[in-house]
């Protein structure tokens, strides 16, 4: 198909859009589809998945919606976006669960086949929205049309049951929306050529589907007008779409190459985080194995092991996993051994919101844990941030002999963007320095040899200098034999000690250690680009997007914000103590009741200002422009108006300026 078309083309600056149907209808491998042709077509993006916990939720129903948002722009943009421009919903219940979401004057393309009285009335319409004398839809330019008839006429020819037939719909859509935006659709089809190449019905119905659909487009009346985002500069390299657990996994893979170390993943299927295991799974040539053990329990446990016998230990999870690992992370904080622990944080508590995105395991991360436990935090701000968050997370691990904890989110976990492949050499190393023999001279040698006595004892809990890290030490290794468990350890020498002043010590040694590691990290980046701020922004994780976008809305109005972003969480940064200070106010977002802004505030006494949402959702960044303005306000003494402003990612007024341009265009 090519990409050119009789019709007249608008030129638009960014666009979103989000599918819509019921959980089966195929709204992610739509929505994946769509980004990959925009991605290859040079894009920058942004995506939101968003579908039920069930594997195949109530058909018909809101709880059973599942959707795909897409932001693609030709510039950069940092998040997913608000409010969709344009909505594809499949029945009625799509239409219904996210009609709320949308501006008016956003375009809606609706499969009329599903609208029938009993799919009504699962969502929850006494009448049809889409019958001319009724004024639901009135604020929107709706396009009905016959998704799933039109599909079924389409691929009759290749033999298959109704049913079947229907089910290639959402590559119509698919290809319809291809045809609106000018995406590349030569990649579709070799996927669905390989996706299906042992069906050749299904296979050739699907690319049949996908095309009627884009020919559809080109010839009917009722779309009148295509539209055309231009590729985003970039900077030069070789880029790819990546999810966030693609990327993390990529990442510990990366870790391994760099410190010469195989990789042992020792783990039990959980969403958000399986994908990380599926991953891992695919690539043993780089010295990586993975165990799906019959546990959580059981996952960690190995995973230390693996680390005790010279491996990278890693364990995947969620926060209800994390939960059940507690007391074996204390176990690694008592053996001192290397383990990276990966949070995808979800909705909690207990099972909660299995498949939503949340940040509230950061004070779980800290303390869920008995005793006096520390341990590092690392928490990457995006999807292509993940591959680098845990090379870092891998580097405190075998540096400082500590587990770490890893706190990605589900929707870093499942959202994707455009990723730089970092070149091989740019990769920092790092170093194992495994023990290769005694460190210690005894007593009896001491006195018969003098200070030059070379050692003849291996001590387990020597420590570095530096990193007060505890020697490495390779099991059977001949002349460093030792035991290690999780009763309290001697100094030194590490043999069961019930010493009182020695738990003390060791206690104050192991939490000395981790503060340390502040030693190894960059100072911060403070943007701050008038230096003239009152007001600080801070955040970690997911958050980076949309604080980012709320505060450049907040800097287009004339007005100064600076923002600071934390992937380093304990111990943090040297500097943050100092930075916090130049400030007179300081706002903290969240997905969480605020949990950064309590660590914040014993920490150093600084009057951090929650911003607080735990709605499963990401953070909304036109909503958190308006926060910041009033701060910016209140601290600079003179009122601050968004009204006439607008940012890379959010709508400035109750119509988006994408949607408007779309509106015009039609016109």
């Amino acid at each position: 198909m090519s990409s050119e078309t009789t019709k007249p083309v608008k030129q638009l600056d960014r666009v979103i859009i989000r599918f819509a149907g019921d959980s089966g209808d195929g709204m992610q491998l739509t929505g994946d589809r769509f980004t990959q042709e925009s991605a290859s077509f040079g894009n920058d993006l942004a995506t939101l998945p968003n579908f039920p916990a069930e594997i195949r939720a109530p058909q018909g129903t809101i709880p059973g919606v599942s959707s795909f948002q897409v932001h693609f722009a030709d510039h950069d943009i940092l998040t997913p976006g608000d409010a969709p421009d344009v909505l594809v919903a499949m029945n009625p219940a799509a239409l219904r669960a996210n009609l709320g979401d949308l501006p008016k004057g956003a375009t809606i393309i609706v499969d009329t086949h599903d609208f029938t009285k009993r799919n009504l009335d699962k969502a929850g319409y006494s009448v049809n929205p889409l019958d001319e004398d009724d004024d639901t839809l009135a604020e929107y330019a709706v396009q009905p049309v016959d998704l799933t008839g039109m599909t079924i006429e389409a691929v009759k020819e290749f033999g298959l049951s109704r049913k079947d037939a229907a089910r290639a719909k959402n590559m119509f859509a698919l290809g319809l929306v291809s045809w609106m935006y000018g995406r590349p659709t030569d990649s579709t089809i070799a996927f669905l050529t390989r996706r299906f190449a042992k069906v050749p019905a299904i296979r050739d119905a699907n690319i049949t589907a996908f095309k009627a659909g884009w020919y559809f487009g080109e010839t009917t009346e009722a779309f009148a007008v295509s539209y055309e985002v231009k590729p985003a500069p970039v900077a030069a390299g070789t880029y790819r779409n990546i999810t966030g657990n693609l990327a993390l996994a990529y990442g510990l893979v990366a870790a391994g190459v760099q410190a010469d170390l195989p990789v042992f993943l020792g783990t039990y299927p959980i969403t958000p985080a399986s994908d990380i295991l599926h991953e891992l799974s695919k690539h043993k040539s780089f010295g990586i194995t993975t165990f799906q053990a019959e546990d959580e329990i059981a996952g960690i446990g190995a995973a230390i092991g693996a680390s005790f016998g010279g491996a990278l230990g890693v364990t995947s999870t969620s926060g209800p996993g994390v939960a059940l690992k507690s007391e074996a992370i204390g176990l690694a904080v008592m053996t001192e051994l290397p383990l990276v622990v990966v949070n995808v944080q979800r909705g909690g508590p207990s099972t909660g919101l299995p498949t939503k995105t949340e940040q509230s395991d950061l004070l779980q991360a800290m303390f869920g844990r008995n005793g006096e436990s520390p341990v590092p935090i690392v928490a990457p701000q995006s999807p292509g941030d993940c591959f680098d968050a845990a090379i870092e997370a891998a580097r405190i691990a075998v540096t400082y002999r500590t587990p770490v904890m890893l706190l990605s989110d589900g929707m870093l976990a499942n959202g994707s963007e455009p990723w730089r492949v970092p070149e091989t050499a740019d990769l920092p190393r790092i170093e194992a320095n495994f023990a290769t023999g005694p460190n210690h001279v005894s007593a009896k040698n001491a006195k018969e040899n003098g200070p030059d006595a070379e050692p003849d004892e291996f001590w387990p809990y020597l420590r570095d200098e530096e990193t007060l890290a505890r020697p490495w030490a390779i099991p059977g290794t001949a002349g460093i034999e030792h035991r290690i468990g999780g009763l309290e350890k001697a100094d030194g020498h590490g043999n069961i000690s019930y010493d009182t002043d020695n738990h003390d010590k060791m206690t104050r040694l192991r939490q000395a250690k981790i503060d340390r590691i502040a030693d190894s990290l960059p100072p911060l980046v403070v943007d701050d680009p008038s230096g003239a701020a009152k007001v600080l922004v801070i955040g970690w994780g997911s958050t980076y997007g949309p604080i980012g976008a709320g505060i450049r809305r907040v800097r287009k109005a004339g007005f100064n914000v600076a923002q600071v972003h934390l992937r380093h969480l304990n111990p943090f940064p040297k500097d943050l103590g100092e930075i916090l200070k130049r400030y007179d106010k300081v706002l903290v977002p969240e997905m969480n009741l605020g949990q950064l802004s309590l660590l914040l505030r014993a920490e150093y006494l600084v009057d951090a200002i929650g911003y607080n949402q735990v709605r499963g959702l990401p953070l909304k960044a036109a909503e958190l422009a308006e926060t910041i303005a009033e701060l910016v306000a209140k601290a600079e003494g003179v009122p601050v108006d968004l009204s006439n402003t607008d940012t890379d990612d959010t709508d400035a007024n109750p119509v988006s300026t994408h949607t408007a341009q779309i509106a015009e265009a039609k016109k």
